[in-house]
């Protein structure tokens, strides 16, 4: 490097006014950052962020792009750093199929015609794609305050670039830019991550923020995660795309950037390893309609329609795979049925591509719940269908009157599912109970595991009817002791049982559970002779056939607590501490034993 790279900090600033651009080339680097699919762990694309302005003296980026600024340099600067940008981002062996970051500042829309010109040259030279390229809308500045911004945007959208807007929540006019400018992407601001897990409002917020992002067909993307229970959290509130310190670190090396990163991979593994029955019915009722592209030819869209004379509507993806929405028909009925209408919209001049029909649609991931697309019809005023996304690129479509088959065959399934001798849901309810409860951290959850203990003497000596009759006993004492809409009620099978419940103190249920214990006890000894009431005891063979006596049956259960803030989504590793603490319920005396999740039984 030259010399200028030795000089102190100080130095580099007093000659920044004037000589701000020569050295910027010298010292200025591109760090890339990852932007990661949060079910995967795969790489989706990356944020370009500059590097070195220490060494030119200034604190921070945004202080050197101030002073480029007021030095008359701005456009200059911003050119050489996307220019830098789109070459090192050319030079990575999968960038065709990924998506590079970078920033807008709003201070240079009034040059922004020039700057797109040289972008789109440069992508040309570089054989990238503009669909490969997307350009956060800084919120520092209202944006929508500069009388060039609809147009520029329009240029942009036109060319085949993505839209995002950068740190959502903090900055200027962000609901009017969301309301009026058709964004690919909504990044949220890391004021709202930090800490999310343990910080009610912030969950909320969030929550809310990625439904009204989904019903406009816009993805949405966490930054600055720093934790796995921020990461946890996101995940749990629907958020698409991640960045941040504990996915990895901004890097100016290519050699250090993975394509996916594995220790999210395996946070999700238990998510991946079973489908939910949502998942299951809705992937029964996709359509995979054929698809435009947004920069292909009008012509190929009556193509279209001509071959599929019943459909009204394609879905319209980028050159990368992901949705833009949706192209009516009756969009271009005002020109198919005008004499020379298609020749007006190929002719240069009116400038009419398909960018310029297409319509937002809800997308959402194939993962998502049935209930939560139907939200989506219910929110989106005249939407043709759901575009359903898997890793992020098209998987299909499903219409309102698909939707309504999955939620009556899912409604369906859980009646199948419930057990004919007591009528309460199975396993597969159990499951996704256990599954819901667990991401859900607003409250505290109680999961009670109910076992018989001496079941297998008193079954044989007084057959399988009077066994059936105590087993309907003690769904009939759970339904009276927890009949609330909020309690969920589970058969195992046999006799083991399951009960969940949200947002109790444990002194309250605890009070509950010794008094259905209680009753079941003395309810059941009513069940045996006299004699053997009176001996407190039965004759009877163990499971390996010996012979020997027992006591009288009684019902033990273990209670696994989940703290509000905590959030887990492996119901294997949640299966395994009711596990535990079961068996430590049987071994105690009162037969009822409570453990915090990954701590000893209590």
């Amino acid at each position: 490097m030259s010399s200028a790279a030795v000089l102190e900090p100080g130095v580099f600033r007093r000659y920044a006014s004037d000589q701000l651009l020569p050295l910027a080339k010298l010292v200025i680097e591109n760090a890339f950052q990852p932007i990661v699919e949060v079910v995967t762990g795969s790489v989706f694309g990356y944020e370009s962020l500059l590097r070195g302005h220490d060494r030119l003296g200034f604190a921070s980026p945004l202080e050197l792009i101030d002073q480029a600024h007021d030095g008359g340099q701005l456009l200059a600067l911003e050119q050489m750093v996307a220019h830098r940008a789109l070459a090192k981002f050319a030079g990575l062996p999968d960038f065709s199929s990924q998506t590079l970051f970078l920033n807008l500042d709003v201070r240079m829309i009034r040059d922004g015609q020039l700057f797109l010109e040289k972008i789109v040259q440069h992508l040309r030279q570089a054989g990238v794609a503009p669909s490969s390229v997307c350009f956060e809308l800084s919120e520092r500045f209202d944006n929508t305050s500069v009388p060039e911004f609809a147009e520029l945007m329009s240029e942009m959208r036109k060319a085949g670039f993505k839209l995002a807007i950068d740190d959502f929540g903090v900055g200027h006019g962000e609901m009017k830019l969301l309301c009026d400018c058709p964004v690919d992407y909504l990044k949220i601001d890391r004021h709202f991550i930090s800490d999310i897990d343990v910080n009610p409002r912030k969950r909320h917020l969030v929550k809310n923020i990625v439904n009204i992002a989904h019903v406009l067909g816009i993805r949405v993307i966490a930054e600055g995660i720093e934790t796995e229970a921020e990461f946890l959290a996101c995940r749990e509130y629907g958020v698409d795309l991640v960045q941040g310190y504990f996915i990895a670190r901004p890097t100016s090396f290519v050699t250090e950037l993975q394509p996916a990163y594995p220790h999210l991979a395996a946070i999700g593994l238990s998510r991946r390893s079973s489908q939910s029955l949502d998942e299951i019915l809705i992937r029964k009722q996709i359509e995979k309609l054929p698809t435009v592209f947004e920069n292909e030819s009008i012509d190929s869209v009556f193509e279209l329609f001509r071959r599929n004379p019943r459909q009204a509507f394609f879905p319209v993806l980028n050159a990368n795979g992901e949705p833009r929405g949706v192209i009516n028909e009756y969009h271009l009925k005002e020109f198919i049925y005008q004499p020379f209408g298609r020749d007006l919209l190929k002719n240069k001049v009116y400038e009419r591509t398909i960018a310029h029909f297409v319509e937002r649609a809800p997308i959402i991931g194939l993962d998502a719940e049935a209930e939560e697309l139907m939200s989506l019809f219910a929110n989106m005023e005249n939407s043709a269908c759901v575009i359903l996304t898997e890793n992020m690129r098209y998987a299909g479509v499903v219409s309102a009157a698909s939707l309504i088959k999955v939620v009556n065959e899912k409604q369906l399934k859980i009646a199948q599912d419930q057990n004919p001798l007591t009528g309460l849901p199975g396993n597969r309810a159990i499951r996704d109970f256990m599954y819901q409860a667990g991401r859900d951290d607003d409250e505290q959850r109680f999961f009670c595991y109910c076992d018989f203990d001496h079941f297998k003497p008193f079954n044989d000596h007084y057959g399988f009817q009077m066994g059936d009759h105590a087993i309907s006993l003690f769904a009939a004492l759970m339904k009276r002791y927890f009949f609330s809409d909020e309690h969920f009620l589970g058969h195992v099978g046999g006799d083991d049982f399951f009960i969940g419940i949200r947002d109790w103190s444990r002194d309250e249920l605890e009070e509950i559970l010794e008094r259905l214990l209680s009753d079941f006890h003395d309810d059941a000894v009513a069940l045996y002779s006299e004699e053997e009431r009176a001996a407190g005891r039965i004759r009877g063979h163990d499971r390996t056939g010996v012979e020997r006596d027992f006591p009288l049956l009684r019902c033990s259960i273990g209670v696994v607590h989940l703290p509000q803030g905590l959030i887990l989504d492996d119901i294997a590793r949640i299966g395994t501490e009711i596990a535990t603490v079961k068996v430590a319920a049987k071994e105690s005396d009162r037969g009822l034993v409570f453990a915090s999740y990954g701590d000893a039984a209590e």
